[in-house]
């Protein structure tokens, strides 16, 4: 206890009267003066409960805008990978029958073909032609192509009825002409170029378009093409086909007039031909143009087909011997084929004579072969000058 002059005293470790004391009652807060501040109101009830409801919505529309973003993210790939599949399951289909085109084109070229075998070939090409059409009907395509896949299936039965017509225009063809025949061949054959147009024109090219307008990158449409050449199923060329096939028994006896009759031949240097003799020595220019020109033509009353040609060369310390083949030649017809690159040694050049020797080889049922081949006697040298 401390004294001040001024007699106030001051008591340390006094309890203040709002602090609770034992045996005393709580004093109450007295209210707060008019004008002074004022304690927040409580929330009215359900406020709280509607915030938390309010939370909860955002939070769910949060949640969806996620799915909706997520699932559009993989809408892309998804809708790329079902184009991308079908196109892939389409593509095989196309190519094995397009095939068929090549096969038969080939066919018609075959110098062992009978009518009788090509009947066989067009009712196996046909069958197959059906059983790409079974292969393409399990197919499910993405729902915008549906129509144009109903394209693909259009296509593959044009083309097994086109070559099952063609099949049985043979097997009824019996002593009809041959042009008869050939126009109703070509007539059938229509259906084939009319498959092409199809597919091209009412698969390849919507479908393509589809996927660009969706946006669809990376995949294609394949294209199918059965007729390469119309040349081939022309009424023309069944009529050459069909007189050539007709000439053969079917024991496989080749019967008419039929052969090849060996024109000339001449050497070509520099652009400047000079003929070749059977009876005088010829002087010939050595260079590395050289070319060896064997010219003949079809003396036979049909088409004949992969007609052997051969030119060798002796006398020249090595035989020197090219080959080709000339792939068809129609009755009365000329070609001529050319041989270059014929790597003369030098021992060639000089005084020393060489035989030049050319053959056109024997085609089914040609009998006359004294025409068919010729010997020539020539001299290589340099040109002036070189």
């Amino acid at each position: 206890m401390s004294t001040f002059d001024d007699g106030t005293e001051l008591e340390f470790f006094e309890e203040p009267e709002t602090l609770e004391s034992p045996g005393r009652q709580r004093r109450r807060m007295r209210p707060p003066r008019a004008g002074g501040p004022r304690r927040p109101s409580p929330p009215p009830p359900g406020a709280v409960a509607l915030a938390r409801l309010a939370g909860f919505v955002a939070l769910a529309i949060a949640i969806v805008l996620g799915l909706v973003f997520w699932i559009g993210s993989c809408q892309g790939p998804s809708t790329h990978d079902e184009y991308a599949s079908y196109m892939n399951d389409v593509r095989p289909i196309a190519q094995s029958s397009a095939a068929v085109g090549t096969r038969f084109a080939t066919a018609l070229g075959s110098a062992k073909l009978t009518l009788a075998s090509l009947q066989t070939k067009l009712g196996a090409w046909s069958t197959e032609q059906q059983q790409n059409y079974d292969q393409a009907l399990r197919l499910r395509p993405p729902a915008p192509l549906q129509a144009a896949h109903q394209q693909v299936l259009a296509t593959l039965q044009l083309r097994a009825i086109g070559l099952a017509g063609l099949a049985d225009t043979l097997a009824r063809a019996g002593s009809q002409p041959a042009a008869k025949v050939a126009n109703l061949m070509a007539r059938q054959a229509q259906l084939l170029t009319a498959s092409d147009l199809v597919w091209a024109e009412l698969f390849k090219l919507p479908a393509t378009d589809i996927m660009r307008r969706l946006g669809i990158r990376g995949v294609s449409a394949p294209a199918s093409q059965i007729v390469t050449n119309p040349e081939v199923i022309s009424a023309n060329s069944f009529q050459t086909v069909y007189s050539r096939l007709h000439a053969v028994t079917s024991s496989g006896k080749v019967t008419g007039l039929r052969g090849s009759a060996l024109l000339g031949t001449e050497a070509v240097t520099g652009g400047v031909a000079k003929p070749l003799s059977t009876t005088t020595p010829t002087t010939v220019n050595v260079a590395a143009d050289l070319v060896f020109k064997v010219t003949f033509k079809n003396a036979g009353n049909f088409q004949e087909v992969n007609v052997p040609v051969t030119l060798r060369v002796t006398g020249v310390g090595k035989s020197v011997t090219k080959r080709k083949t000339v792939l068809s030649l129609l009755k009365g017809q000329s070609t001529t084929v050319s041989f270059g690159n014929l790597n003369l040694p030098t021992s060639a050049f000089g005084a020393a004579s060489a035989t030049v020797n050319v053959e056109v080889g024997k085609v089914p049922g040609e009998h006359n072969l004294t025409d068919n081949k010729a010997s020539y006697k020539v001299f290589f040298s340099l040109p002036s000058g070189g």
